[in-house]
C-alpha cells in the first residue's frame, strides 16, 4: 500500500474531531442490517457517487490534452532541464511520486522516479535527504476542487462557486498576489493557476541557475526556451516540434511561436491534461448506485464507522471528509508529525505552520487542507509531510493522534536521508497542544481500524493501477519523442519502465 495522495498527504483523514471517548462499535451485523444502515447514510448525506456530474472534463485524446501531456513530461520546463511536472506527479504512481517528500530539481538520475530517486551529492544545498518540504499531492481528480489548491491553500478561488474549479468570474488569488486580492494572471481555473507555480520553486523545477528571475520572469523564460525566441531562443536545437503541437492544439496554423508559445498557453495545456485525469469508478460508487455486492462486509462496516458520529459508536470521519469528493475543502490541525526541512517556521526553522503562513491567523496554525479520499489507497505516502507510509498508520493517527505521536519513532521511513525524524514527534506535540487541534482520541480495535482501511480501499478506481487503462495519460515509446531529448522516460530503481 506504499503508493497508493497528494499531496496527497491527508490533512484531516478520518478525523474524529474534539473527541475524548473510548469507542469500539460492534463490527458484526446481519448483512441486511448493514445495507439498511448504509442506505440511510447515503440518503442522509445526499451521496450520488459522482462528484463530477455536470463538470467539464477534457477529452484525454484531444490535441490540447495531448499537448499538455507532452509538456507535463518535458524537462524543457525545468530551469536546469533536469525535472518536469511528471517528476513528482506520475500517473502510474497515483498522480504523485511514491515518496514521503519529493526530490524535484537536481536529482541524481532525472528519469528515475519514486523510491530510489535521490538528490545529487554535487547539487546546491545537498544534505542527503529530500529537498521539497511537503508531500506531492495527487493530480488525480484535480478538477473536483472548487476552493483551494495546495496543502496551505495558497491558490484560492475568490468566489468558491461549486462546480467551477475556481472559475467563477471573481478571480483567483495566488502567491503572486496579496491575500484576498485576485491575481490577474492566475488563469482560467484553479488547476490552471496551480500549474504556473512548480516552475517557480527552486527545489521543484526552477533549479538554482536562475535565482535572480522572478516568478513571472522564469515562466516567460521557459516559454521562450521551447518557443525559440527571446532570451532563450538558442537553448533547444529543434523548436518546430513544439510549434507544430501548439498550432494543432490551439487551432492556429498560421500563428508564430511568440503568439502561441506563451506561459499562459503552456500552463493552460498542462491544466487541461490534469483536468482530464478523472478516476471515480470505484466499488463505493457502484454500491451507492445499487450494487450491494460491490463492497466486502469489512468495507461496509468501515463505511458505517466512517459516517457515524461518536455518539453512534462511529469515528465521525465525515465531519471533514464530506460529500462525494470526500472533503470539506477546509483546513484542520490534526497534529501530523513534521518531517524533512519544514517551511522555516518555529524556533528550529523546521516546522510548518500550514494555513497560518498565508493568513497569519492563530487559529490556522498547523492546519492543512482536507484532501479528497478518492483513490486514497493509491496516493500515499499520506499527510502533508508524507509522515505515514501505510494507510493503517494513517488511520491510527487520525483517530488517536496522541497515541500515534507517542509511537511515531517506531515507524520506519523508506526514504533515505529523511531529515528531522528524531524531532518529528516533538513538532507534532506542539500542534497537538495548540488550541485549534481537531484530531481524534478514540480507542478503536484493530478490527475497526482494518474495516476503515477496507472502506478506503473501496474508494479506488481500478484504472489507476492498470497500465493499459492509463495509457492515454502516459507518454509511450511509440509516441513522437522530443528531438531535444528532454522528455522524461520514467523508470523505477530496477530500471523498469514505470
Amino acid at each position: 500500500m506504499r503508493n497508493l495522495y497528494s499531496s496527497v498527504v491527508l490533512a484531516c483523514l478520518l478525523s474524529a474531531c474534539n473527541s475524548d471517548k473510548n469507542v469500539d462499535p460492534l463490527t458484526q451485523e446481519p448483512e441486511n442490517n448493514i445495507d439498511s444502515q448504509l442506505s440511510e447514510i447515503i440518503s442522509t448525506n445526499g451521496l450520488t457517487g459522482d462528484h463530477f456530474n455536470g463538470r467539464d472534463i477534457p477529452d484525454v485524446n484531444s490535441n490540447i490534452v495531448q499537448l499538455g501531456k507532452h509538456l507535463f513530461f518535458s524537462k524543457s520546463l525545468g530551469g536546469d532541464r533536469d525535472s518536469a511536472c511528471v517528476s513528482c506527479h506520475h500517473p502510474m504512481l497515483g498522480g504523485g511520486d511514491n515518496l514521503s517528500l519529493p526530490i524535484g530539481a537536481n536529482a541524481l538520475s532525472p528519469d528515475l522516479l519514486g523510491i530510489g530517486r535521490v538528490h545529487d551529492t554535487s547539487a546546491p544545498n545537498f544534505d542527503g535527504g529530500p529537498t521539497v518540504p511537503r508531500n506531492a499531492p495527487t493530480t488525480f481528480n484535480i478538477g473536483g476542487w472548487d476552493k483551494f489548491m495546495f496543502h496551505d491553500g495558497r491558490v484560492e478561488s475568490m468566489g468558491k462557486t461549486v462546480g467551477k474549479n475556481g472559475n467563477d468570474g471573481l478571480g483567483i488569488r495566488t502567491p503572486d498576489s496579496l491575500l484576498g486580492i485576485a491575481d490577474p494572471k492566475a488563469g482560467s481555473s484553479l488547476t490552471h493557476a496551480q500549474a504556473r507555480f512548480p516552475v517557480t520553486s527552486n527545489e521543484e523545477m526552477k533549479g538554482f541557475n536562475h535565482l535572480t528571475k522572478t516568478n513571472q520572469q522564469i515562466r516567460d523564460y521557459l516559454a521562450q526556451r521551447i518557443g525559440g525566441y527571446g532570451e532563450a531562443e538558442t537553448e533547444l536545437s529543434d523548436h518546430n516540434f513544439w510549434l507544430d503541437k501548439f498550432k494543432e492544439a490551439f487551432q492556429q496554423p498560421n500563428a508564430s511561436a511568440e503568439q502561441l508559445i506563451t506561459e499562459q498557453n503552456i500552463s493552460f495545456a498542462i491544466a487541461q491534461y490534469e483536468l482530464s485525469q478523472v478516476f471515480i469508478n470505484n466499488p463505493w460508487s457502484d454500491y451507492i448506485q445499487g450494487d450491494t455486492d460491490a463492497l466486502t462486509d469489512s468495507a461496509k462496516r468501515g463505511a458505517i464507522l466512517f459516517y457515524s458520529s461518536e455518539e453512534q459508536g462511529g469515528a465521525n470521519c465525515v465531519s471533514c471528509h464530506s460529500g462525494d469528493f470526500f472533503t470539506d475543502e477546509e483546513f484542520h490541525n490534526i497534529a501530523t508529525p513534521q518531517l524533512g526541512h519544514g517551511k522555516g517556521d518555529g524556533d528550529s526553522g523546521h516546522e510548518d505552520f500550514g494555513r497560518y503562513r498565508e493568513t497569519q491567523v492563530q487559529a490556522d496554525k498547523f492546519a492543512f487542507r482536507t484532501p479528497t479520499l478518492l483513490n486514497v489507497a493509491n496516493t500515499g505516502p499520506w499527510m502533508h509531510s508524507g509522515a505515514f507510509t501505510t494507510l493503517v498508520d494513517t488511520v491510527k493517527h487520525s483517530v488517536n493522534a496522541k497515541e500515534s505521536i507517542q509511537n511515531f519513532h517506531n515507524i520506519a521511513m523508506e526514504q533515505p536521508g529523511m531529515q528531522n525524524i528524531d524531532m518529528a514527534a516533538t513538532y507534532a506535540t506542539a500542534a497537538f497542544d495548540n488550541v485549534n487541534f481537531e484530531g481524534g482520541n478514540l480507542q478503536l480495535s484493530q478490527q475497526s481500524i482494518d474495516d476503515l482501511v477496507a472502506f478506503l480501499h473501496a474508494l479506488s478506481d481500478p484504472c489507476v493501477t492498470d497500465r493499459a487503462c492509463m495509457k492515454p495519460w502516459l507518454l509511450e515509446d511509440d509516441e513522437a519523442q522530443d528531438p531535444n531529448g528532454d522528455q522524461v522516460n520514467a523508470i523505477d530503481q530496477s530500471g523498469e519502465t514505470i
